[in-house]
């Protein structure tokens, strides 16, 4: 695939941007596909003790990079686009210990050398450098953008969310042991019906994004309508027409469900 995106280039003023990559892997006994979910720390001021995909803030360091890998593309994607995938491939690795979005001689355990140099350098190219990788934007698809800019939150994040396959490899992860207490794989049904008894919790874009991949019966069905349905920037807005508050979404976005009642949402 083209790794032009089909998103907005530049990023939102007046918000942090940040990147998050939902990983699937086959399910081990066959049925829906499986993604990675990361329990929050409850110390941390967004989300605490929510479970979201693995992913963060875009850093400096994923604009500067992101300004190269532009320039070697010759055009076919935007350093702010760039600058939002490596900053997901670099929170993943820092976050999970997967090696996504990569490319060179990757094992195990040079990805767990590569995710321990990362925790100390803070950024991605000398890491690359040191280990002869190469960024390869071609493993992850553009998903979708959520901008909660109306919402009352602590912190207001520009997200924009990207799709990225194991298939049957067999890989291990592991918490990063500061921002997340828990890792684990799941299908975006189940996630669902943990929600619902309670075992886990979900903020609105993260429910919202698992009701859109539950209607999916592998990666590739995600990725193609992915691929179909032109990012849009998704601006949460509060809709009093229809007797109790809703928390409404637009109708032409891929996603089942647009509306919630406000008293029920949990924000970040």
């Amino acid at each position: 695939m083209s790794i032009e995106s089909k998103s907005s280039s530049t990023s939102t003023p007046d918000a942090i941007p940040a990147a998050t990559i939902i990983i699937f892997r086959d399910c081990p006994n066959g049925g829906a596909p499986e993604i990675l979910i990361t329990v929050r720390s409850r110390t941390m001021t967004f989300a605490g003790g929510m479970a979201v995909f693995p992913g963060g803030r875009v850093d400096p360091a994923d604009f500067a990079l992101g300004e190269q890998i532009a320039a070697d593309s010759g055009g076919k994607i935007a350093p702010d686009e760039a600058a939002h995938q490596i900053a997901a491939i670099r929170e993943t690795l820092e976050e999970t210990g997967l090696a996504l979005g990569l490319s060179g001689e990757i094992d195990a355990a040079k990805a767990a050398r590569a995710r321990a140099m990362l925790e100390e350098k803070n950024e991605l190219a000398p890491v690359l450098e040191a280990f002869g990788w190469s960024i390869d934007l071609t493993q992850i698809t553009p998903f979708a953008r959520w901008y909660p800019k109306n919402e009352k939150l602590s912190r207001v994040y520009d997200t924009r969310f990207y799709l990225a396959n194991l298939g049957t490899g067999e890989v291990d992860v592991s918490i990063d042991n500061s921002e997340n207490t828990r890792l684990f794989w799941m299908s975006a049904q189940g996630a669902l019906d943990a929600a619902e008894t309670g075992d886990i919790k979900l903020i609105f874009p993260t429910r919202r994004n698992l009701e859109r991949l539950a209607l999916f019966a592998s990666y590739d069905e995600a990725r193609a309508q992915a691929e179909a349905i032109p990012v849009k920037t998704i601006i949460p807005l509060i809709d009093n027409s229809r007797g109790q508050p809703m928390l409404t979404i637009m109708e032409d976005a891929g996603y089942p469900i647009t509306a919630e009642l406000l008293e029920t949402v949990a924000r970040g």
